[in-house]
């Protein structure tokens, strides 16, 4: 990837009327990129800004991000997730980033749910999640699974799961990571985005929310109103994946599991803010694990250990 080659595209949108900055990478997936962006158009009860970074773009989806005027980045290599949703950043006209996928869709008012929790808050150091349908079972408590609607556009039933969403069951959950989730601006600078050393992406998600916490973010909510489609993740079954779980573990200390099942306490019913102090105490087996975990990884790396050897 030569970053050399992003380049950007402001079309002067105003912004005056618009709540959100909506991010949305995409790599040769024109019908689920339509599919995502008819559905705000269709579903947000807010006007909000729309911010695309197009990967490649051959199948024909940069052509029509131009003829649409969206604010865009464009780079000609596959830029992976961290450096696409950064490049966008500074097209940004609103106060609030949402980071959301081009293989979801959403639905109805999923945005007036999260300004009203925006405003519950109060302040910029909050972290909050969609609430996801999806497909396939899912191990994560949070998302609702299965419930398949449809792996693609061409097989959707829309108007089955806008006639049923509303009766499914859900529930305001703990240890928001994933998108769409919503930051203020400030706290999106503060810790410098999403970070690039995960290219192409994978666990850039839980590292976010480990900068958040180290930020002073205590309030990471998953908002059950707020509710997206999520056919699935159809560009990470195109790409090679990092080795994300050992890069976490390598830069934090502990694994990102430590983070998400201890810390977050991602997809627990929602009990608050959270208590960095009972949480270090939840943690305390799991962090000495982690240290051990990454002692052998270690020791592995300069031969000193059998590679076959895995905890």
């Amino acid at each position: 990837m030569n970053n050399k080659l992003i380049r950007w595209v402001d079309n002067h949108n105003p912004a005056t009327d618009k709540k959100f900055s909506i991010i949305i990478p995409t790599w040769n997936n024109l019908s689920f990129l339509k599919t995502c962006i008819e559905s705000i158009q269709r579903h947000s009860h807010f006007q909000h800004q729309i911010i695309i970074h197009v990967n490649e773009g051959n199948d024909g989806s940069l052509e029509w991000v131009q003829a649409q005027g969206y604010d865009f980045t464009h780079s000609e290599n596959n830029a992976g997730v961290c450096w696409a949703i950064n490049a966008c950043r500074s097209l940004v006209k609103t106060d609030y980033i949402v980071y959301m996928n081009d293989d979801m869709y959403v639905l109805p008012k999923w945005d007036l749910a999260l300004w009203e929790e925006v405003a519950k808050v109060n302040h910029p150091y909050f972290f909050l999640s969609s609430t996801m349908i999806e497909p396939t079972p899912s191990p994560h408590p949070g998302i609702i699974a299965p419930y398949d609607y449809g792996r693609d556009p061409f097989n959707f039933e829309e108007e089955k799961l806008l006639d049923e969403y509303q009766n499914l069951p859900s529930y305001d959950w703990n240890g928001a990571t994933w998108p769409p989730n919503i930051v203020h601006k400030h706290i999106w600078d503060l810790v410098g985005g999403y970070s690039v050393e995960y290219f192409p992406g994978m666990y850039s998600d839980p590292d976010f929310s480990m900068k958040l916490i180290k930020a002073g973010v205590t309030h990471f909510k998953g908002v059950a109103k707020s509710k997206v489609y999520h056919f699935g993740s159809k560009s990470t079954q195109r790409v090679k994946r990092n080795n994300g779980s050992k890069q976490f573990l390598n830069k934090w200390g502990i694994t990102s599991s430590t983070l998400t099942k201890y810390i977050l306490q991602r997809g627990a019913p929602f009990s608050g803010e959270i208590d960095l102090e009972e949480a270090d105490k939840r943690a305390q087996n799991s962090k000495l694990r982690s240290r051990i975990k990454r002692v052998i990884s270690s020791l592995s790396k300069t031969g000193q250990v059998d590679r076959q050897f895995n905890m």
